[in-house]
């Protein structure tokens, strides 16, 4: 049996799910695209220990999210010792550009990862949880407070939007 066995069809469908996730999570395209990269290229070498775990998918979601707070840390890093003052975030991704993204992405950076996570990676909340390194019931909440967040936003665009 090779040691990468199943990875092939585990990869072509978890990656886009992944980096689709990261992306809104993060705002920034290229940064999940490499953590994307990253944390694959990792199950990929650790397949044969990584297809046997409950979650793979969870586990390869966990060392993504590792890999945005580290190049986020090093981004900062980088700024301060060149000196700038600003510190200011990617831009968010410009598409999907509909109202509802563009709410999501307004929410703070733990109910945007915890809606990324949810309902674009479609990971339940104790693998949500893991990845996120709090408890399940902070996730429920998280989840709570980002829907009710989104609805009053989505409800005024609504308004604005009616003639």
């Amino acid at each position: 049996m090779r040691t990468a066995e199943g990875f092939e069809p585990w990869y072509a469908a978890e990656f886009p799910r992944l980096v689709a996730s990261l992306r809104i999570a993060t705002g920034d395209a290229g940064l999940a695209e490499e953590a994307a990269a990253e944390a694959c290229a990792r199950a990929y070498a650790k397949w044969g220990r990584v297809r046997r775990m409950e979650s793979p998918s969870g586990w390869v979601y966990v060392v993504a999210l590792n890999e945005v707070r580290s190049a986020l840390r090093r981004r900062r890093l980088e700024r301060n010792h060149a000196g700038r003052l600003r510190a200011g975030h990617a831009p968010p991704p410009a598409d999907p550009d509909d109202a509802l993204w563009r709410a999501v992405r307004a929410l703070p950076e733990r109910m945007r990862l915890a809606v990324a996570l949810r309902y674009v990676a479609d990971l339940p909340e104790a693998e949500i949880a893991t990845a996120m390194g709090v408890a399940r019931g902070t996730v429920a909440a998280t989840l709570h407070s980002a829907r009710r967040q989104l609805a009053r936003e989505l409800a005024v665009l609504t308004i604005k939007e009616t003639p």
